[in-house]
């Protein structure tokens, strides 16, 4: 085991000994892990200031750990450009044909320009941050708990084995310096909308919630890596000098597969959509386990939580709040208003949206809201459970009838995201990237046409129309 990695150190040396030989790089890391500290704690006491004004202690209290976490990525963005130059900077300066043909396999390679590109940042923000606590130890500034600066420690963690990791991908699919670095955008842009949520997170002093964030970002970090290991070929880097962007063959590649030679809507139903369908099956399998999961997730969610709440209400707002459940609404008004139309594209709405969040996380947000949109069922159940409601009936009159339809088509858009992200990450001989991505996405929209509209359709139609007679006739019996 440790001959194959010796050849990732001396990589990984090679590259550490090109960093600190460019002031470029040098520079610009010393000045923020020592002098964006100092100004983040000239921020923090003028912030102290003006709460103790108002005696706002929540505030206050998270005001140090959202300094850590700012502090530690700013160094990552700097160390960036370093990950981004990692393969297409060698190939501009005409270095990078002795690294290639060395004997090296093709992970070693790219392990040993991944470790230093993910070590450098880290080391710059980790002596950031400590310098920062220094400063704040003497003054009269909170320190973080342990639990909560460790959070703050994998967080950073996690920010830079992400950001590097698409930094890599970007740089052995990148043909320039240049178009990496304009490609560096939906890098830094994405990771700062996250932080924006995590900083939410972190005010509101949810705990649970960003360990489910650090979970995330490592999980979406490991299929970058996984991803950038799938398709790193030699020969591809050596072969191509400039990227051309060829609209009319990217039209002819995926309408040629969307078709797939068929003469005839039956034909294609028969041997494009079946074998689409085949190919996820194992997905699929996944996806029914999970829903199972999320289930008994939201059940349990609400059995343990909401109790305590109930306990906390007084006898007579908790009959107000049973006798309106039972009670319901008048459904012939929600019939005027929920139509089939609107369910119909409230639906599409969402299998979509789990399309685009999964396409562009591997897959792993677009099960994350697939799995919030199962437990909330799970969920609903449990609620009428601890309000002594009688659930089954419920169920099986406003959520089967239209259900039969509409959870197999939300099942199936999950499942094809599932085997577009797990396709991705898997090694492809002889096919590029753009291919892969290409008869992936008609495969998705093969599915979606094919299957998961009609579902839609026939589910918005029962539940527009036939599910709230049966709901209202449930009720009057409870």
């Amino acid at each position: 085991m440790f001959n194959k990695l010796k050849p990732v150190w001396l990589v990984a040396g090679r590259e550490l000994k090109d960093q600190f030989r460019d002031w470029r790089v040098l520079t610009p890391m010393i000045i923020l892990v020592f002098c964006f500290p100092v100004l983040m704690n000239e921020f923090a006491k003028q912030t102290v200031d003006f709460l103790n004004q108002y005696n706002a202690n929540l505030i206050l209290e998270r005001l140090v750990p959202f300094s850590i976490m700012i502090i530690g990525f700013f160094p990552i963005t700097i160390s960036l450009v370093v990950a981004l130059e990692a393969f297409v900077g060698e190939k501009e300066r005409g270095t990078i044909e002795p690294m290639l043909s060395a004997p090296l396999d093709n992970w070693q390679l790219y392990f040993g320009k991944l470790l230093v590109g993910v070590v450098t940042p880290l080391v710059a923000s980790y002596l950031s941050i400590a310098f920062y606590l220094v400063m704040i130890s003497r003054q009269q500034l909170v320190m973080p708990p342990f639990i909560t600066m460790l959070q703050l420690i994998l967080l950073t963690t996690a920010h830079a084995t992400l950001m590097v990791s698409a930094a890599i991908v970007i740089s052995v699919q990148s043909t320039s310096v240049k178009a990496a670095n304009l490609l560096a955008s939906f890098i830094v842009i994405p990771v700062a909308i996250l932080m924006q949520g995590e900083a939410v997170m972190l005010f509101w002093g949810n705990d649970q919630v960003l360990w489910l964030a650090i979970a995330g970002v490592m999980i979406i970090s490991l299929l970058l890596i996984r991803v950038g290991i799938a398709h790193f070929q030699r020969e591809y880097l050596l072969g191509r000098e400039i990227d051309s962007f060829n609209l009319r063959w990217m039209w002819r590649t995926f309408w040629t597969d969307f078709f797939g030679g068929a003469r005839s809507l039956g034909e294609w139903y028969r041997n494009v959509l079946m074998i689409a369908l085949r190919r996820i099956t194992p997905a699929l399998l996944a996806v029914a386990l999970i829903a199972g999961v999320s289930l008994w997730m939201g059940y349990d969610w609400i059995m343990v939580n909401i109790p305590a709440a109930i306990s906390r209400s007084s006898p007579e707002n908790l009959q107000k709040l049973t006798d309106r459940v039972k009670e319901m609404p008048d459904l012939s008004g929600i019939q005027e208003n929920l139509n089939a139309p609107f369910l119909f594209m409230n639906n599409t709405r969402a299998v979509a949206l789990i399309f685009f969040a999964g396409l562009f996380s591997f897959s792993v947000l677009g099960v994350m809201l697939y799995m919030v949109n199962i437990g909330l069922i799970g969920g609903l159940f449990a609620l009428f459970q601890l309000l002594g409601i009688q659930a089954w009936p419920i169920f099986l009159a406003g959520v089967v009838p239209h259900g039969v339809f509409e959870i197999p088509a939300l099942m199936i858009g999950c499942a094809v995201v599932l085997y577009m992200g797990v396709s991705i990450v898997t090694p492809q001989t002889g096919r590029s990237m753009g291919e892969v991505i290409l008869e992936l996405l008609a495969d998705w929209m093969k599915i979606f046409i094919g299957l998961v509209v009609p579902l839609l359709a026939i589910a918005a139609m029962i539940e527009a129309y036939i599910t709230p007679a049966l709901l209202q006739n449930v009720m009057k019996l409870l």
